[in-house]
């Protein structure tokens, strides 16, 4: 019974033992391993022996991309004005040794130079600078920090200013601004609208007056053809008549009548003038005699 206790005992023990110097680092993630108080070794993803009494992990870290979002820090302008300004820093250690012993607390002295930085640059600008160059400010944080903190093991791969605020009456003011510049803004558009509608109106004004006479004209020259053609219909009927006239080869009795036919539907208008063939005269005459030498055959029978 007792030589079992001790077994049981003895396979306990063998399993703490194990479990104490067997460790496993998960995946994006370092373990800086201190021998004796001296840095030892770094360890990266996988199964990894602890030497007992000896051996021991100084600090566990990550590799992922860590994001910190500071506190608003107050700033001061070229121009004397007083903001707060907070920014977000995304930075990643590569250097688990020298994230480990380059400096104490790390993520406080990243905060610290943050702040200092920015009241740098901020003290080199003007409020309206300030105010519309945050991807300068971004940029030039970035390379700084960077720079900084390469001996500490950490590459700052972004800074961004989250927001700026400036004091209630700048606020104040500049809303005043933006009011009135978007008045501005509504003022101009609405005399270009008022303008453009002038123009347009004018221009269809135009349009419907060219249209016109070109429709008129267009009328005039279609009115002219017309007339044109009804005058050569006439003609050319005048002509067949004329041709079929001369085929029939008519008497000169026949044509003296229509003459006569002719003249009397003048005498019958509104002329008051009229100009009489000699071929109408001496048929007249002709007509003339004829009537007195009837009448006076008339009388002598009488």
């Amino acid at each position: 019974m007792i030589k079992l206790i001790v077994i049981v005992l003895f396979i306990v023990l063998v399993i703490g033992i194990l479990m104490s110097v067997i460790r496993i680092v998960p995946q994006a993630n370092a373990y800086v391993v201190e021998r004796l108080g001296a840095y030892y070794a770094t360890w990266h993803t996988g199964i990894h022996f602890l030497v007992p009494f000896l051996d021991r992990i100084a600090n566990k870290v990550t590799l992922k991309e860590v994001v910190k979002d500071f506190e608003p820090q107050p700033v001061i302008t070229k121009d004397n004005v007083t903001m707060m300004i907070d920014t977000v820093v995304y930075f990643q250690i590569t250097d688990p040794k020298l994230y480990t012993y380059g400096v104490v607390n790390p993520i406080n002295a990243i905060e610290n130079l943050t702040a200092t930085t920015l009241r740098n640059i901020i003290g080199d600008l003007e409020l309206d600078e300030t105010l519309t160059s945050r991807d300068i400010i971004n940029t030039k944080m970035r390379s700084i920090l960077d720079e900084a903190t390469d001996p500490w093991g950490i590459k700052v791969s972004r800074v961004e200013v989250k927001n700026i605020i400036p004091p209630h009456d700048i606020q104040e003011a500049m809303e005043k601004q933006m009011r009135a510049e978007r008045e501005r803004r509504e003022s101009i558009l609405k005399a270009e609208g008022e303008k453009r509608s002038q123009v347009l109106k004018a221009e269809g004004q135009k349009e419907a007056t060219i249209l016109s006479a070109v429709a008129k004209k267009e009328a005039m020259i279609a009115e002219a053809e017309g007339k044109a053609k009804a005058m050569e219909a006439i003609y050319e009927a005048q002509a067949r008549g004329i041709a079929m006239i001369k085929e029939a080869n008519p008497t000169k009795e026949y044509m003296m009548l229509q003459g006569l036919k002719a003249y009397s539907e003048l005498a019958d208008g509104k002329a008051t003038k009229l100009v009489v063939p000699t071929e109408l005269q001496s048929l007249a005459s002709f007509l003339t005699s004829a009537k007195e030498f009837t009448n006076l055959k008339s009388e002598e029978k009488e």
